[in-house]
């Protein structure tokens, strides 16, 4: 199986010092926020590659406690953002025993905002944080 990002000039990546990721798809509209973990495959991914590969670059950046299900879970959580291509469909049975499985290891997590909702959260954490100090 082949995995590999989406090719668009509009997508704009910022990384962050924890290992996470920013990625605002100027296109569609969309903000994606990608713990370390994720970050960690975004990155296995930077040019075509395979699930094992993804695996073992996962585990040279975070920890060897990577497995390859949590690399999958990593690469399915970016597919179903449309954020990276596979060439054939990955398993989405055996969610419950990857998480029973899970010990050391962040669980991959992506989370998608419309830049819209993303603004209005950033509008009110600010002011928030101007009531407080006055």
């Amino acid at each position: 199986m082949n995995i590999e990002r989406i090719h668009s000039n509009s997508l704009v990546e910022s990384s962050l010092p924890d290992g996470s990721k920013v990625i605002v798809d100027q296109a569609r509209e969309r903000v994606f926020a990608l713990n370390a973990t994720a970050g960690a495959a975004w990155e296995a991914c930077s040019k075509p590659t395979t699930l094992s590969h993804i695996t073992e670059s996962m585990k040279s950046t975070i920890g060897s406690a990577v497995t390859e299900e949590v690399a999958e879970q990593a690469v399915l959580q970016l597919q179903e953002q449309n954020l990276v291509l596979t060439s054939e469909p990955l398993s989405q049975n055996g969610r419950r025993q990857f998480l029973m499985g899970l010990g050391v290891v962040a669980l991959p997590l992506v989370v998608s905002l419309t830049m819209g909702a993303q603004k209005a959260h950033a509008t009110c954490a600010r002011s928030v944080c101007t009531a407080v100090a006055s």
